[in-house]
C-alpha cells in the first residue's frame, strides 16, 4: 500500500509539474507574441509587473517584467504557505519562476499590433495556461493565490475574484498607457477570467435531486465515491406509474459530475437526476482538494 500511495503521489507531482510547465508556455507566448505587440496589460500580478516595467522603462534602474513578477509574488507565497497548504506553494513558486524565465527566454515576434486580437488571443492562452495549473491543484501566483484564499469564505469562483481585483490594474493602464488600451485591457481580463472558469470547475457547486426506487444503494455508492451529504426524502410517488419512490437532494462541484455519473450507473441506472448550479451554499460544503 506504501508503494502504491507513492506510485500515485510521484505521479501527480509529475502532472503538477508538467502543468507548471505549461502554464510557463502559455504566459510567455501571451505575452512575448500577443500583450506586447498590442499594449495589452495581462491580469492580476503579471498585468502589475508590466505596469511597474512601463513606468521604470526610461529610469535609471529599469525594472522588467519577468523580475517583477517574481518580486510581487513573495509576499503571496507567504499567505499561501500560511492558508493554503506547503505542497501548493512549492508547485506555485515553481510555477511563477518558471514563467518567468519562459517571458525572459522565448524570443519576440509581433504576429499583430491590432490591439482587439492581442487582447484576445493573448487571454484565452493565458487563460488555458492558468485554468490546467489550477485544474492539478497548483496556482500561477498573485490573484489566483488571493483568489482561491477568499472563495473559502465568500464562496465566488477564481474567475470573478480576479475581474473584481484588476480593475485597479485597468484604471492604472487607462492613466499610465490610454484609455483605449485600457478598453481592451478590459475585454482580455474577461475573456481570461472567462476561460479560466471553463477549466477549473472545481468551485462551481451544483445541486443534484435524485429521484430513485433503490435509495440505499444509491447513497452507499454516492459516499463511496465522494465524501458528500445527502438529505432524503420517504414516501413520494411518480403521477405516471404511481410507484413509491425516495428522492435524495446532494451538492457536489462540477469535477465530480463523472464520479456522480459513474456512481449512478453502479447503484440504479433507471433513476430520475436533476442537476442545476447552485447560486449559493450555506451550511457546511466539503471543499475539493486543492
Amino acid at each position: 500500500m506504501e508503494e502504491l500511495d507513492r506510485i500515485i503521489r510521484r505521479h501527480q507531482n509529475i502532472s503538477k509539474a508538467t502543468s507548471a510547465f505549461f502554464y510557463a508556455v502559455a504566459v510567455a507566448f501571451a505575452m512575448n507574441f500577443f500583450w506586447e505587440s498590442g499594449g495589452i496589460y495581462a491580469s492580476g500580478i503579471t498585468g502589475a509587473a508590466q505596469l511597474i516595467a512601463t513606468i521604470t522603462k526610461h529610469t535609471a534602474i529599469p525594472l522588467s517584467t519577468p523580475l517583477m513578477i517574481v518580486v510581487l509574488n513573495v509576499p503571496l507565497f507567504v499567505l499561501a504557505w500560511r492558508k493554503i497548504g506547503h505542497h501548493f506553494t512549492i508547485f506555485t513558486m515553481l510555477c511563477v519562476i518558471l514563467s518567468s524565465v519562459m517571458i525572459r527566454l522565448m524570443v519576440t515576434r509581433h504576429l499583430t499590433t491590432d490591439p482587439i486580437i492581442c487582447a484576445i488571443f493573448g487571454a484565452i492562452s493565458n487563460g488555458i495556461g492558468t485554468g490546467l495549473a489550477l485544474r492539478n491543484g497548483i496556482s500561477t501566483g498573485g490573484i489566483d493565490i488571493i483568489g482561491i484564499t477568499l472563495r473559502k469564505k465568500t464562496g465566488k469562483s477564481v474567475g470573478t475574484i480576479n475581474i473584481a481585483f484588476n480593475a485597479m490594474i485597468l484604471l492604472a493602464a487607462g492613466f499610465i498607457y490610454d484609455w483605449p488600451h485600457a478598453l481592451y485591457s478590459a475585454l482580455g481580463i474577461f475573456i481570461n477570467g472567462r476561460v479560466i472558469d471553463m477549466i477549473y470547475t472545481k468551485d462551481r457547486r451544483l445541486q443534484v435531486m435524485i429521484v430513485t426506487s433503490h435509495p440505499k444503494a444509491v447513497i452507499t455508492q454516492i459516499q463511496n465515491e465522494m465524501p458528500r451529504g445527502i438529505t432524503i426524502v420517504h414516501d413520494a410517488e411518480g403521477a405516471y406509474k404511481h410507484q413509491e419512490k425516495t428522492i435524495l437532494f446532494t451538492v457536489i462541484s462540477q469535477f465530480e459530475i463523472y464520479d456522480l455519473e459513474n456512481a449512478m450507473k453502479l447503484a440504479d441506472p433507471g433513476a430520475f437526476i436533476s442537476i442545476t448550479s447552485a447560486v449559493k451554499i450555506i451550511g457546511r460544503f466539503i471543499e475539493p482538494k486543492q
